[in-house]
């Protein structure tokens, strides 16, 4: 099965979303499967759509979500124009916001094991506001202004939480022993953790053991997985949130540095200039100039 991966970059792009043209675009789409979760909704025309030996013949306003690493393919079902806006996304960078809840990767993890609805049609896609959610993440992933990261956020959950309802009224039930991987994690979601614990500056060796893997395993399944090594990793989310805090605030480098982690102010310059190819005073004038 793995020749039919697609490499996922979770580190630039942990949300995609976009509207798809077969008439434009690479078609029909083959199966492939990769570590995000993925929502379609059908904007124009027909389509067969075929998840881990199922199909299913979606129209113009149906919905449906194919779990991570599951394998899917789309076709076109009838002649005419076929349109859909898809939506791809990391659920582990979705954490829940009420004590009470699991973490969404294990509320979707169990319905996928007790083998939930992933096909919405029309009017249960449309009493979730579908259309209005995915147009909102559109517009916020091609304009990006001040927030607009929270604001995607706000959006997914937003769909996130009716698909949760509606598989809750469908009759999955949410408890303790359904959800017993809430603190575990794996290769594809160990970046939670890492994201968590980022400005203590976690040693690799950490990392693998609370993933339940030796250190030599670990270094090569990460590097698989996400194209770098698990120290590279670190290092590129830190100026990712460096260059939040450059773009949208006016602190100075020395704060931005201690609150993304890095250990003084010449060593988020220098790891900066290194992956950026400018300093972070261009970068913020840059931004600026352009404004972001």
């Amino acid at each position: 099965m793995h020749y039919l991966f697609e490499k996922s970059d979770s580190l630039n792009t942990p949300v995609e979303c976009f509207v798809y043209d077969a008439a434009r675009e690479s078609f029909p789409v083959r199966p492939h499967w990769h570590y995000f979760y993925e929502i379609i909704y059908m904007l124009e025309g027909s389509s067969e759509m075929h998840c881990d030996g199922k199909k299913y013949i979606l129209g113009q306003g149906d919905m449906i979500i194919f779990h991570s690493k599951t394998v899917h393919s789309i076709f076109s079902a009838e002649k005419g124009p076929l349109k859909y806006a898809v939506l791809k996304f990391d659920i582990n960078k979705f954490a829940a916001a009420s004590d009470y809840a699991p973490k969404l990767r294990s509320i979707f993890k169990h319905a996928q094991k007790n083998d939930m609805d992933i096909y919405f049609p029309q009017e249960t896609a449309a009493a979730m506001e579908t259309e209005r959610i995915f147009e909102g993440c559109i517009s916020e992933m091609s304009v990006r202004k001040y927030g607009y990261d929270l604001m995607l956020k706000t959006h997914i959950y937003n769909l996130l939480m009716n698909i949760v309802r509606k598989w809750l009224s469908d009759g999955m039930t949410i408890d303790i022993k359904s959800t017993p991987q809430d603190e575990n994690f794996d290769i594809d979601s160990i970046t939670e953790y890492i994201d968590l614990i980022m400005s203590d500056n976690p040693k690799v060796s950490e990392i693998a053991e609370k993933c339940g893997m030796s250190y030599s395993c670990f270094a090569k399944k990460f590097r698989e997985v996400y194209g770098m090594s698990c120290k590279e990793y670190i290092e590129r989310m830190r100026i990712f949130k460096a260059e939040e805090f450059l773009l949208f605030t006016d602190y100075d480098l020395n704060f931005i540095s201690q609150e993304t982690g890095f250990s003084d102010c010449s060593h988020m310059i220098k790891s900066f200039k290194a992956i950026r190819g400018i300093t972070p005073k261009q970068f913020r004038l840059n931004g600026r100039k352009h404004g972001e």
